[in-house]
């Protein structure tokens, strides 16, 4: 009996040191963020620095090219995913538990930087009726912004807003976000001419 009771202490115990072990898995990222993104066939999820699994695998986060190879990062507590709907992808933020803190609404998004990321937030606008349908006619329109990790719009990067169609045929990839954020006080926009401007944030 006596017996019995150590063999199941001891398997208890390798239970307990072995029984978390991520098995098979195809890539881990250096830790950023205090989390290390880990790739497991085409998803992928995070891990802790204690090696416990935070965010679950999924194929919806978005990848950020790294040297030779890219994959999913943090930072300010945020991870950039995306979500199609209607054939259209929107972009929104999670958090270390894999929770929705932003919710997928802009048209293309960035990684945070010092607590701010540049994204394309859409903006509906009611232009008129059709009469014979009784129905609103709408126009759509987005702005560069930069946010912070609430997605609260903080500044405004662009002095007017960008026509667009809202349709999937028209928006096969994302459009293109001209400005990105260096530090904290600090973005850089690219001219027409690829050239960059550095501008400070007030």
């Amino acid at each position: 009996m006596k017996r019995q009771m150590v063999t199941l202490v001891t398997f208890l115990i390798a239970a307990t040191v072995w029984g978390q072990d991520l098995e098979k898995v195809d890539y881990i990222s250096p830790f950023i963020d205090g989390v290390a993104a880990v790739k497991k066939g085409k998803v992928w999820g995070f891990i802790d620095e204690s090696g416990t699994m935070v965010v679950d695998f999924r194929n919806d986060l978005i990848i950020s090219k790294q040297g030779d190879y890219g994959y999913p990062v943090f930072n300010s507590d945020r991870c950039l995913f995306t979500e199609k709907r209607d054939g259209i992808s929107y972009f929104g933020y999670i958090d270390k538990t894999g929770k929705t803190i932003i919710e997928p609404r802009f048209l293309n998004a960035t990684h945070f930087t010092d607590g701010w990321a540049v994204a394309l937030e859409l903006v509906k606008r009611r232009v008129g009726t059709n009469e014979l349908l009784e129905k609103p006619l709408v126009s759509y329109d987005y702005f560069e912004v930069i946010i912070n990790n609430q997605g609260e719009v903080e500044h405004y990067l662009l002095d007017k807003p960008i026509h667009i169609a809202l349709d999937k045929e028209y928006l096969r990839r994302p459009p293109n976000i001209s400005c990105k954020v260096l530090t904290a006080n600090l973005i850089a926009r690219l001219n027409s001419d690829k050239s960059w401007t550095i501008k400070k944030i007030e």
